[in-house]
């Protein structure tokens, strides 16, 4: 686990620069938000996530997040079909703030490339210099 100002990083992730995560779970990846992201986006007020079944691209909106202060997408970290999503994010948004690595979680998706794909997401090795470059571009002194 890296920590950084007060913001946890498990090193068995992978990470994107939208501050999602990646966890591999035998042939499919669970995604969530980090607590850093969760922090910069505020509380969550709303969320809302395209079905299971949806085949989608890296990059490409899997849903929105709407909090007070920021409205935007949940990007695909890697290309696949979404196999499930978490319905009690509908009820209780704030989930995502309370518990990002836990309950929190967002989607779980079946990746199409995922070998190819998880070079250009940040694993441990080099995350403590990844996190202090991230927070030097989304929260500078």
């Amino acid at each position: 686990m890296v920590t950084h100002d007060g913001f946890d990083f498990p090193d068995d992730l992978y990470y994107t620069s939208d501050q999602i995560w990646v966890k591999k779970e035998g042939d499919n990846v669970r995604i969530g938000f980090t607590t850093f992201g969760m922090d910069l986006a505020g509380k969550i007020k709303f969320v809302r996530l395209r079905p299971a079944g949806k085949d989608i691209e890296a990059g490409r909106s899997i849903g929105t997040l709407e909090s007070g202060k920021w409205t935007g997408p949940v990007k695909a970290p890697v290309s696949g079909t979404i196999t499930e999503v978490n319905d009690a994010l509908k009820d209780n948004p704030g989930i995502l703030n309370e518990d990002p690595y836990g309950k929190g979680w967002v989607a779980v998706l079946k990746p199409s490339n995922l070998d190819g794909e998880l070079g250009s997401l940040q694993g441990a090795n080099g995350l403590d210099a990844w996190i202090k470059k991230e927070f030097a571009e989304k929260r500078p002194s």
